[in-house]
């Protein structure tokens, strides 16, 4: 009986995704989805983020950033750099140093979706009244917190396997 329940639930909430993500779909503009970013790795995505809120990092840091290794980190600049997306820089301090920055082509796209994820997030968050709003923020904050518990649980289940 509970396994019947909770697999009603999920199938439930799975029903509720799928339409929560038709409609989105069908409402966000064309410009959006013909994003180049929308076509990036969740990796890509992240080192395009890093870089609108550093301007400029070294392979290093780009590495830990994103979690993975500096060759797999190489690998995901080179993919970039030939979409024309970002560029390595040599350092005028220490010419061993390369570090990652925007194409200007990069900046632009980046750019143009922030300002368009800003304008629907603001005509979203505008039309929520302050206890709706205090709801969503609650909210977000719960589903933050059981996606790092999940992680956690898939961390230490790795590490788990590797020892």
């Amino acid at each position: 009986m509970v396994n019947e329940k909770k697999q009603g639930i999920t199938e439930e909430i799975s029903q509720l995704v799928v339409y929560y993500v038709e409609e989105i779909k069908e409402v966000l503009s064309s410009d959006i989805w013909e994003n180049i970013f929308l076509n990036c790795t969740k990796n890509e995505v992240l080192v395009f983020w890093l870089l609108y809120r550093k301007g400029e990092v070294n392979m290093t840091e780009l590495a830990e950033y994103i979690h993975v290794p500096l060759n797999t980190a190489s690998g995901i600049v080179s993919r970039m750099e030939k979409s024309g997306l970002v560029v390595r820089v040599r350092s005028k301090e220490d010419k061993r140093v390369v570090n990652i920055e925007f194409s200007e082509k990069g900046r632009t796209q980046f750019e143009a979706l922030i300002e368009e994820l800003y304008c629907y997030g603001i005509k979203v968050v505008s039309a929520f009244s302050q206890e709706e709003l205090g709801l969503f923020c609650k909210m977000m904050s719960k589903i933050i917190e059981i996606l790092r518990q999940e992680n956690k649980k898939t961390e230490t289940a790795e590490k788990a396997s590797k020892d």
